[in-house]
Parts: C-alpha cells; sequence; structure tokens
C-alpha cells in the first residue's frame, strides 16, 4: 500500500477548508453540467427529428465515456499533478461544451459525448480523491457528506436550470460552459493543498475494483438502482395508478431523502467500528423498501414515506462507500481505487435501466420492485460473506 509522499496533503484532525471548496466546486460543476446538460440535448435532438433510439444511444456515450477515461484519470495525475489536471479538465469540459451548439452534425454529437463526459469523469475521479486524501479521519464520512449533499445539489440544480433558460438559443450553453470554468477558480487556488500522486499505483486498474469490494460493489449498486429507478419509477408509479404529477412528485420526495440523509450518514459512519456493517444495513433497508413497493400503490403518502428514507439509504451508500474507500487505501492506490469507483458507477448507471426495464417487460409492471429487490440482495450476499471471511478487517 502506498504511503503519502512528503508533498501530499496528510490528514490530520483539522478540515482543510480551500481543499474541501475546490473538492466540492468541481463537484457541483459535475453535478449542474450533468443536470443541466442532458435533458436540454434530449430536447434539442427532439426538436431536430432524431427518433428516441438514437437520442438513447447517444445518452448512453456518458455511461460508456466515464468507462474510458476512468482508467487513465490517475496516470494523467501522476504525470502532470491533481489540480493541473482537473484545471486542464475543466476547459476541455467547458469548450465542449459549447460544441454541442455549433456543431450541428448529430454524429459529431458521438465524439463530442466521449470528451465532454469524459473530462466530467476526470473531475469527478480527481475531486472525490481530493477530499479523500485530504479528509480527517475521524471526520471522513461528515466531509464526504458534505461532498455528496452538494451533489445532490448540483443535479438539482441543473433541471431547475433548464426549466429556466429552456433549449433556445446560445443561453443555455453559456450557463454551463460559464459553472464549469468557475470551477477553475477555487481549484486554482487551492493548487497548493492539492494531494501528490508521486508513484504509479500498484496494481492494474481492473484490480482495484476488486480490492475493496465492498466500496465498488456499493456504488456499482447505487449507480444501478439510482439511473434506473430514475428513467423508469414513472413508469412503474403511472401504471399502478397514480397520475404523472404524483408520480413525479414521489421522485421529488425521494431525491429530499437523497439530499438530507446525507450528512447525518456520513457522521454515523465516522463512529461505526465497521462501515461495512453500515453498508449492509443500508442495503437491508433498501431491499425490504423495494419489496414494499407493489403493496403501497394504493396510498400515494405511505409510497411517499417509503421513499424519502429508501432515497436516503441508497444514495448513502455512494457517501459511506466512499468513505470506506478512503479508510483504507492512501497516496496514489487512492487515487486509482477512487476511479475504479467512479468506473464501477458508471457501469451501474449503464446495467440499472437495463435489468430492470427487461424485468418489467418479462414479468410485469412489479418487475421494477423485483429488479431493485435483487440488486440489493446480491449486495447482502457480498456483503456477508466479506464481512464473515474479514471479520476484522476495518
Amino acid at each position: 500500500m502506498s504511503q503519502p509522499s512528503p508533498g501530499t496533503a496528510a490528514p490530520v484532525e483539522d478540515i482543510h477548508w480551500r481543499s474541501l471548496i475546490a473538492a466540492v466546486a468541481a463537484i457541483s460543476a459535475v453535478g449542474i453540467a450533468i443536470g443541466l446538460g442532458l435533458p436540454l440535448l434530449s430536447i434539442i435532438m427532439e426538436k431536430r427529428g432524431i427518433s428516441s433510439t438514437l437520442i438513447g444511444l447517444n445518452s448512453a456515450m456518458a455511461g460508456l465515456a466515464s468507462m474510458a477515461a476512468a482508467p487513465f484519470t490517475t496516470k494523467v495525475a501522476h504525470r502532470h499533478g491533481v489540480a493541473q489536471t482537473m484545471l486542464w479538465a475543466v476547459l476541455v469540459a467547458a469548450t465542449s461544451a459549447f460544441g454541442f451548439y455549433y456543431i450541428t452534425n448529430f454524429w459529431l454529437w458521438f465524439p463530442l459525448r466521449v470528451v465532454f463526459h469524459g473530462a466530467i469523469t476526470v473531475l469527478f475521479i480527481l475531486s472525490e480523491f481530493w477530499i479523500n486524501a485530504t479528509a480527517p479521519p475521524s471526520k471522513r464520512g461528515f466531509v464526504l457528506g458534505i461532498y455528496g449533499t452538494i451533489l445532490s445539489l448540483g443535479f438539482a440544480t441543473g433541471p431547475l436550470l433548464f426549466s429556466i433558460l429552456g433549449s433556445e438559443g446560445i443561453l443555455p450553453f453559456v450557463v454551463g460552459a460559464g459553472v464549469i470554468l468557475l470551477a477553475a477558480v477555487p481549484i486554482f487556488l487551492a493548487r497548493d493543498e492539492s494531494p501528490v500522486i508521486d508513484e504509479k499505483p500498484e496494481r492494474h486498474f481492473l484490480r482495484y475494483v476488486y480490492l475493496v469490494p465492498t466500496a465498488t460493489a456499493a456504488v456499482f449498486i447505487f449507480g444501478a438502482v439510482e439511473s434506473g429507478g430514475l428513467s423508469l419509477f414513472p413508469v412503474f408509479g403511472t401504471r399502478s395508478g397514480f397520475t404523472e404529477s404524483q408520480a413525479a412528485l414521489l421522485l421529488t420526495v425521494m431525491g429530499i431523502g437523497n439530499f438530507i440523509f446525507q450528512i447525518p450518514l456520513g457522521m454515523l459512519s465516522d463512529r461505526v467500528k465497521d462501515r461495512r456493517t453500515l453498508l449492509s444495513a443500508m442495503t437491508v433497508i433498501g431491499l425490504i423498501g423495494a419489496l414494499c413497493l407493489p403493496m403501497l400503490a394504493e396510498s400515494w403518502f405511505l409510497m411517499a414515506v417509503v421513499l424519502l428514507f429508501w432515497g436516503g439509504c441508497v444514495s448513502g451508500l455512494y457517501t459511506v462507500g466512499l468513505s470506506h474507500l478512503g479508510s483504507r487505501l492512501q497516496g496514489a492506490d487512492l487515487a486509482a481505487a477512487n476511479a475504479a469507483f467512479v468506473f464501477s458507477y458508471a457501469v451501474g448507471t449503464v446495467a440499472g435501466p437495463q435489468v430492470i426495464g427487461a424485468a418489467m417487460d418479462v414479468t410485469g409492471d412489479n418487475g421494477f420492485a423485483w429488479a431493485i429487490a435483487g440488486f440489493f440482495a446480491l449486495y447482502v450476499a457480498l456483503s456477508v460473506v466479506r464481512i464473515v471471511l474479514n471479520p476484522k478487517r476495518p
């Protein structure tokens, strides 16, 4: 396991606020850019007469770009420095955001998506590495809870901006690119506090996916359930008898749970002896909640209450999983593991909608709940095996 170099901002009991602000600014830009960009580009393609199939295919390039960029991020940051790599990623992401306005050829949007989401992925990975590497060990969960809360807020702010700006003209692209560029300011100011990756990771990239499987499996489940749930819950809700507005409001309630539980769960993770136990508990709650969904179709209120806590537990998998990762690794290994973490999330976002959609086609509307329950059940089984085989590992 690699150790922090003398130039690395070593974890102490005080929070590095400049580092926290820099990482939060980067992740805010990621959240807002994705939250604004996804509906904006989809609506523009729809107006241009692009088929739904091709719109979906183009949108899927986001996950594929993340999977492609993740293995190389640590190597680039090792060679050029974390802060400098993030600043270049900001510039590339902002420039490619403008490219969607000026390039009207639909087929060129495929490589443009790869460039844009590849740069966003670099920001995602290195901001998480930065904050994990500099967070005080006793407050890591709290700090990552702040980080996760801001990320959730960014994802919510993007669609709000879209509803205000619309899809006409250059203005939404100027705002999107401007938000990304603003992230460069705190990153530049805190560049001297950025962690140093002064050696190459000790293992091949894919080895890190399996090195801390409790964390990478947690974020895979999070990605699958979040993306699949957001995509297909409106379908499940309306088929269950709710109106479109009621189903949309239920999604909002789930988003509120996602937002308000991040910091409390992060603080709780600082107090538990083994974060794997907390991850297991949250997946058990997620499993029970998923199994209850078909039985709650008669009551909007009960469905809302379950989704509030359910959404919090689902989002907690990300925060606590990231905290568990930071408690296990340091230096170059932590950077590479953060890349594997984001890679696993991207795989989940691609797999989730496919599995859940297929389950609904094969078993009916309740296949939505059964598929999500299946994801949680797989994680419960994995976590039980890990705890039994490695009971003393933190």
